[in-house]
């Protein structure tokens, strides 16, 4: 009896979706160069240069050229593929992110002393946020920093939404969101604390317990 339990068990199951799911758990923010504390002499191209080989390294999927074979989706909405037995993947090119690629500026800012750092949300299978998602980024200081957004106004576009497993959606790429820092000479030789949260959602960006659920926090600090 209890192996033919298992084996009826073992029927329903599905290599691709987790079995218990009581609520689509909420994405953590992550930001790119992978790191939390950055400082670095923008006078200095070997105190930055990790910076911009992580950001180089990290985009080489999204390059146009590897992009084209995917979908050109039409944006505002979700793409929803639950019967395909391959799903396809919504093409993000990294020439969207503007002055942020690294194609126009090779050194992402960094060697002008105004960087530029992308965001990500982690995958979640069957993820549908509501709303109209998109990245806001404040600096912890009395005067604001002003920062430019790409693509425009920091937003996500549903049509990457849902993710299906990598099993099936082998190829998925999420949709990043470029924040490029218009620091000014004030702003030097300050250690500056820097929030991006998910907003315009459903998506959760204030839980005490987890600093890192739909928000990140990174301290930067750039010196002449």
């Amino acid at each position: 009896m209890f192996a033919l339990t298992m084996w009826v068990m073992l029927l329903t199951l599905d290599d691709n979706v987790p079995k218990y799911r009581d609520r689509v758990p909420y994405p953590g923010l992550v930001i790119r160069p992978h790191a939390l504390d950055m400082a670095f002499n923008k006078s200095d191209p070997p105190k930055y240069a990790q910076y911009v080989k992580n950001l180089e390294s990290f985009l080489q999927r999204y390059n146009d050229t590897k992009q084209e074979s995917n979908e050109d989706c039409p944006p505002g909405d979700y793409f929803m593929q639950d019967d395909a037995p391959e799903k396809k993947v919504c093409r993000f090119k990294r020439s969207a992110l503007s002055f942020c690629s690294g194609l126009s500026d090779t050194n992402f800012g960094y060697s002008e002393g105004k960087p530029c750092v992308l965001l990500k949300m982690n995958r979640i299978i069957g993820l549908k946020p509501r709303g109209d998602p998109y990245i806001n980024c404040t600096v912890k200081k009395d005067n604001p920093i002003q920062m430019q957004y790409f693509p425009s106004e920091g937003r996500i576009d549903k049509m990457y939404f849902p993710y299906y497993g990598k099993n099936i959606h082998e190829d998925y790429v999420q949709p990043l969101v470029a924040v490029k820092l218009l620091l000014t000479k004030e702003d030097y030789n300050k250690e500056l604390a820097v929030e991006c949260r998910v907003e315009g959602s459903d998506l959760c960006n204030n839980d005490e317990r987890d600093k890192f659920l739909g928000r990140v926090t990174f301290r930067i600090k750039v010196v002449e």
